[in-house]
């Protein structure tokens, strides 16, 4: 018997387009540098942000590379990635800072770190203190390299400074010293202070901590929490409406969806519920940027 494996192999899927990549990408950042002004956000995929501004940039969450499609490939949960990737990260030079939330790979990968650092050898790098050991090992460095923080903890780095937030992922856990394993961060620069929450549910006295820093723009996951993927969960595209409008939150930009098939939601959802509740919100394309000047009244997105 002849099988035509045309027949029983399905064509490659479809990946959803960069806006920006590569050569374009790298070049629209060195373009904005000449705004002393404003802040840009480029949304780099999953939870991955790079934020800059006068002459600085920030690295959030990046995950620039196939390292959980190639762990996973052939075994009962297959990492198949679904959009571009953005950028080699041996090519983003220029980078002053880099966070991690928690130790998944898809917050902290070695195969985009590791290069990152090679090429951007004064970087500093800002982590929940819990994961100080994990941390260094998966990125080849010291173990006095990061800068560890937890809930209440602050570090100021060049224009930006850092403020440690508990995340629930899906519980809050913490080491033998009370730090947290898995954390956000409100980062305060010039007149404005974002949320980045990494991975996280909601829990009892979340908004509270948040709020008092009077966040202008927050960028939230919501994939949601289904067990049936076999991975811890975030909030879900209502949750998420729901925790920007608790801490009051300027503006909310969804992530953490169009990464992997197994574990993503149809964003059109998310804009429905914003929209419903008249919150402020922006969508952005991989590779697409927001620029702080159109924050106030409505928000530029491409």
């Amino acid at each position: 018997m002849i099988i035509n494996t045309a027949d029983t192999i399905s064509p490659p899927m479809k990946l959803v387009k960069a806006i920006r990549k590569e050569e374009d990408f790298l070049a629209d950042l060195d373009f904005q540098l000449k705004d002393q002004e404003n802040f840009y956000m480029w949304w780099l995929g999953q939870s991955g942000f790079l934020l800059q501004w006068r002459g600085q940039r920030v690295l959030m969450d990046p995950y620039l590379s196939d390292s959980l499609t190639n762990k996973y490939a052939g075994t009962s949960k297959p990492h198949i990635r679904m959009c571009e990737k953005v950028v080699d990260p041996a090519k983003l030079t220029g980078i002053n800072l880099v966070t991690s939330s928690h130790n998944h790979t898809d917050h902290l990968d070695g195969e985009t770190l590791i290069p990152l650092l090679a090429v951007n050898p004064e970087i500093q790098m800002v982590i929940p203190e819990a994961n100080r050991v994990f941390v260094t090992d998966r990125i080849k460095k010291n173990l006095y390299y990061p800068i560890g923080l937890s809930e209440g903890k602050s570090v100021t780095i060049g224009h930006f400074t850092l403020h440690g937030i508990t995340a629930a992922h899906n519980e809050i856990e913490r080491d033998e010293y009370g730090n947290d394993r898995f954390m956000g961060f409100i980062i305060s620069f010039g007149k404005w202070s974002i949320y980045h929450s990494g991975d996280t549910l909601l829990y009892d006295g979340m908004a509270d901590s948040i709020k008092q820093y009077n966040v202008d723009l927050a960028m939230l996951p919501i994939n949601g929490n289904d067990p049936s993927r076999g991975v811890a969960g975030n909030l879900s595209a209502s949750e998420a409406v729901q925790l920007a409008g608790d801490i009051g939150a300027k503006w909310l930009i969804p992530c953490h969806y169009d990464m992997f098939t197994f574990n993503t939601v149809d964003v059109n959802e998310f804009a429905t519920i914003a929209t419903n509740r008249a919150l402020p919100h922006c969508i952005l394309d991989i590779g697409g940027k927001i620029c702080s000047r159109e924050l106030e009244p409505v928000m530029f997105q491409e």
